[in-house]
């Protein structure tokens, strides 16, 4: 696993979440251009992160005034996609090399193509921003 660079307001952020979900954090992604920040835990924190109908992410987002999206962590490639796709089903990842660059290609139910895309991309961008950091792949793609 690389090692990960938190900046200082990143670790104010890991220290509220903490405070208010009681759930260890992994990591956090401040992504500026779609106004969230993106906290990954442990598959078997996610409850206790959430909180009771969302609870903990609705007290974050207020206090933070930005977007907070939870999403579970995985060493393994193949739950990794499937927590960054999820509520989407995945049928099959794939992993492709080519010239340098790796690529995820994501199968998943057509019926769900929407939901693991997102609005306007950003389910994408996220899991872009997550399984670079992770994982050094380049590109997701949704078919």
């Amino acid at each position: 696993m690389p090692e990960i660079r938190l900046t200082p307001e990143e670790m104010r952020y890991i220290s509220l979440f903490q405070d208010i979900t009681k759930a260890a954090v992994k990591d956090c992604i401040i992504d500026q251009e779609n106004n969230r920040i993106i906290f990954l835990v442990d598959s078997k924190d996610m409850g206790m992160a959430i909180g009771k109908n969302g609870l903990n992410v609705r007290k974050l987002k207020n206090s933070l005034g930005k977007d907070v999206e939870i999403v579970a962590y995985s060493d393994n490639l193949d739950d990794m996609v499937k927590f960054l796709m999820a509520p989407a089903r995945v049928r099959s990842i794939r992993l492709v090399n080519s010239d340098s660059k790796k690529s995820v290609y994501v199968t998943v139910d057509p019926q769900d193509k929407g939901i693991a895309i997102g609005r306007s991309g950003k389910n994408v961008v996220r899991a872009k921003l997550i399984l670079k950091r992770y994982m050094d792949i380049d590109n997701v793609v949704i078919v």
